[in-house]
């Protein structure tokens, strides 16, 4: 490239004008080009971007409204009334049949219609292979509605597609116009890339394909594969699941093929589908109808396959331009016709939203004075080709405007204009990156002019402030008007500092926005200065932080929950040790009772809040007999020490009946399930006769007591018994056991031995093992309470509940206390 001698703008301006008004045959009063504001073409770009944004729309509901506007007109037919009143008729209708407005009036049309889709729609009401002939039928006649709103084949096939053919699984589909010449052209195509239509534009005569043999036979033909078929067709690399082609035509005229792909299977045959497919080609048709072979395939348009296939092999960037058509006042309407794969779009945008799209749509601030679309002109009207290594690329994205600096090469070929240019390294991932970020973190821009007034929003901040991007942005002076009474003083201070101090601010605010939501809003904003440090303009940024608001104050909500929850448990954990303590104290020295010596050890766990219903008791009753027992209810905190309470009480005042132990569990099991609402628990009851030394104990799912005698540990048999409180009536066996002088009998709760990775016997085992290795004391008074804290101390378990011993040692005679 080279730098060319640029003549002043408005000069060229004239020149181009005067050139291609001439060419074009032009009156002379339109040679003169009035030279854009430049103040003005971000606003007036912004305006382009947001009609665009509606037409896209107003496409998008075109097949809708035809549908409805077709059963409208039935309705105006048949009740004689106004269009108004057809259409308030129409959802009124609809409303009493529970359906959608589209759907009750594609069901309308198919009753009064006479065509392939009501039959269709009548054969799926017929038939139980299809449970919802409603959504046959809306897909069909809403393909047909698009069909007819569409002004090529293209748009029909992505219509097809979309509406008709996907619920069916379909991934693709290419409609073929059948030429005279026996070849075949790709009018329209959906699901596959631009390069591979691109390759398959045209098919010459004499190629085997699919679509050629459907046309040939005259039927339509399935494929279960593509494999299957051994033909060669358009997307056979990234489809090569079923494949159904089916000829289309009009008056018994064949004139094209419609040809739909799937990933995998396609579905089965059945007539009812088949009929669909049928229907669709017939839309088809429709379209390929009005299409004539024209010369340009072949003919005139040779000259652009050529220039394409040149610009293909360019590295740069390029871009085909084409006179677009329509009216041909100035300033000259350029389209983009062909993009080379090369093609990267400087603010980061998709190839497919510049292709198809005119010059000053895909990038309105070319129109500025000296700018892309007047060198553009320029070249189309003289001929001579324009090149620079330094050009100001610049668009609108989002409302933000991008700019970018490239070498730029523009020629004229024929009726079309080439421009190629080459970025510099990092330009659009930079505005993609910035793309993302505004659109992330909800972040609206602007810019104010301090001197003329203008205020500059991108779409987020309209969105924001809940505003149509027709309305009037808010100044920054305005502000205070449209917040929260109580954040106004924060936001003078802001505006002080920002145009007082002429400094950089920041404040946060809540927003009442017109629709009533209130918003929480942070606000930047930083002073430009010109060449004379003359503040001109703000410029800033606002975000929608109520997100974040909304999670602290969650958050906050939740910290104060939790810690009135922790000093609800403190406190319940509290109690229940108080509970606990006062009835059962975690230390207690030797008891003598007759000839027994009984010590207890009371651990609790090492969390406050892990408080549990282990208890003991040892009693003389009335008879004479000695009660001991321990037990352990179910669970933690106030609950289980309460438990424990009622039960050691409970089995206190049924001991003094004098039944067995057996018995006494018996009664003590109809308590905890009637009187103690979800409570269960274990338990080791034991009767002691001093005269005979006779021990009957029984137990409820509770570990047996453990004998120590002559240095030899054991644990007693266990008779059957089930745990209290499952069930209603349960009946417990009992045992006896005849105890020596010098025996130790130790009766424990499972927080002594249970360990998370062993049984319950392996537990046991090793405690009868420690138990034979307790030291014996020099006083046999002192023997008993070393064994148990010897039990405690080298304890393996692991599981960090509350534990009970109660330590019965037997004397040589019986106390005479």
């Amino acid at each position: 490239m080279h730098e060319p001698h640029d003549p002043p703008a408005r000069s060229e301006t004239g020149r181009t004008a005067a050139l291609v008004g001439a060419q074009l045959d032009l009156p002379a009063d339109r040679s003169a080009l009035s030279t854009p504001v430049p103040a003005a073409v971000t606003r007036l770009a912004a305006t382009v971007e947001n009609l665009r944004a509606e037409l896209a729309r107003s496409h998008a509901d075109a097949a809708g409204r035809s549908l409805i506007e077709m059963a409208a007109g039935v309705l105006i037919e048949r009740l004689h009334c106004a269009p108004a009143e057809a259409a308030t008729q129409l959802t009124v209708l609809a409303e009493q049949a529970n359906l959608p407005v589209l759907e009750f009036a594609a069901d309308l049309v198919n009753r009064v219609a006479a065509d392939r889709i009501s039959e269709i729609a009548h054969d799926f009401v017929a038939s139980s292979a299809a449970p919802q002939p409603g959504e046959v039928a809306l897909r069909l006649r809403t393909a047909q509605a698009h069909t007819l709103a569409s002004s090529d084949s293209q748009a029909v096939a992505r219509s097809i597609l979309e509406t008709a053919l996907r619920p069916l699984g379909a991934a693709a589909v290419a409609i073929w116009a059948a030429n005279a010449d026996q070849s075949l052209s790709l009018e329209g195509s959906a699901g596959f890339g631009e390069d591979e239509a691109r390759r398959w534009r045209h098919v010459p005569p004499g190629v085997a394909t699919p679509a050629r043999r459907a046309l040939d036979e005259r039927e339509a033909i399935s494929y279960p594969t593509l494999a299957q078929a051994a033909l060669p067709t358009i997307g056979q690399h990234e489809f090569g699941g079923g494949r159904i082609v089916v000829p289309a035509g009009t008056g018994g005229r064949l004139i094209g093929v419609l040809e739909i792909c799937w990933p995998g299977d396609a579905p089965t045959g059945s007539q009812p589908l088949q009929r669909q497919f049928e229907a669709l080609a017939e839309l088809c048709a429709t379209t390929l109808e009005t299409w004539t072979e024209p010369s340009g395939h072949l003919g005139a348009d040779r000259d652009f396959d050529e220039l394409q296939r040149l610009v293909d092999g360019i590295l740069d960037p390029c871009l085909v331009l084409q006179l677009a058509p329509g009216s041909p006042d100035f300033p000259l309407d350029f389209a983009v016709r062909h993009l080379n794969p090369a093609f990267v779009d400087f603010a980061g945008r998709p190839a497919g939203s510049v292709a198809g799209a005119r010059l000053l749509e895909a990038y309105p601030l070319a129109a500025e004075a000296g700018g892309l679309a007047e060198k553009v002109e320029h070249v189309f009207a003289t001929g001579e080709p324009f090149r620079t290594r330094d050009m100001r690329l610049a668009t609108t994205v989002d409302g933000v405007a991008l700019h970018a600096q490239a070498q730029l090469s523009i020629s004229r070929h024929g009726q079309h204009v080439v421009v190629i240019w080459r970025l510099d390294d990092g330009t659009p991932r930079v505005a993609r990156l910035l793309q993302h970020a505004q659109r992330l973190g909800r972040i609206g821009g602007f810019e104010e002019n301090l001197q003329s007034g203008q205020i500059a929003w991108n779409d987020t901040l309209y969105d924001l402030h809940g505003l149509p991007p027709t309305a009037q942005p808010i100044s920054l002076e305005q502000l205070a008007n449209y917040a929260h009474p109580d954040d106004r003083a924060a936001i003078g201070r802001f505006l002080r500092t920002l145009l007082h101090h002429h400094r950089p601010a920041a404040t946060a605010f809540r927003l009442h926005r017109p629709d009533g939501v209130a918003r929480h809003i942070r606000v930047v904003a930083e002073p430009v200065h010109d060449q004379h440090a003359v503040v001109t303009v703000i410029r800033g940024a606002y975000q929608d932080v109520s997100a974040q608001h909304w999670t602290e104050v969650a958050l906050a909500a939740t910290r104060d929950q939790l810690a009135h929850s922790e000093k609800q448990a403190a406190e319940r954990s509290r109690l229940a040790l108080q509970l606990q303590h006062a009835i059962m104290p975690p230390a207690r020295g030797p008891v003598s009772l007759r000839d027994l010596q009984v010590a207890v050890r009371y651990r609790p766990a090492e969390k406050d809040h892990l408080v549990g219903g282990d208890w003991y008791d040892t009693l003389t009753l009335p008879s004479g007999e000695i009660l001991l027992c321990v037990g352990d209810v179910a669970g933690h905190g106030i609950e289980a020490a309460t438990g424990m309470v009622a039960l050691r009480n409970a089995l206190r005042g049924l001991a003094a009946t004098g039944a067995g132990p057996a018995q006494l569990l018996a009664w003590l099991n109809s308590v905890t399930h009637h009187l103690i609402d979800n409570v269960t628990a274990t338990a080791v009851c034991a009767l002691y006769d001093p005269a005979t030394r006779r021990l009957r104990w029984a137990r409820a799912g509770h570990l047996p007591p453990v004998l120590l005698r002559a240095g030899r540990a054991r644990a007693l048999p266990q008779p059957s018994g089930i745990l209290l409180g499952a069930l209603d009536q349960a009946d417990y066996e009992e045992a006896h056991l005849d105890l020596e002088p010098g025996d130790t009998l130790v009766m424990f709760t499972d927080g002594l031995i249970e360990r998370r990775d062993q049984s319950v016997q392996a537990s046991l085992d090793s405690l009868l093992a420690l138990s034979e290795k307790a030291p014996n004391a020099a006083d046999p008074a002192d023997t008993l309470e070393n064994h148990l804290d010897h039990l405690l101390r080298y304890s393996s378990a692991d599981t960090d509940d509350d534990t009970c011993l109660v330590g019965i040692w037997v004397r040589e005679a019986p106390s005479t206390r």
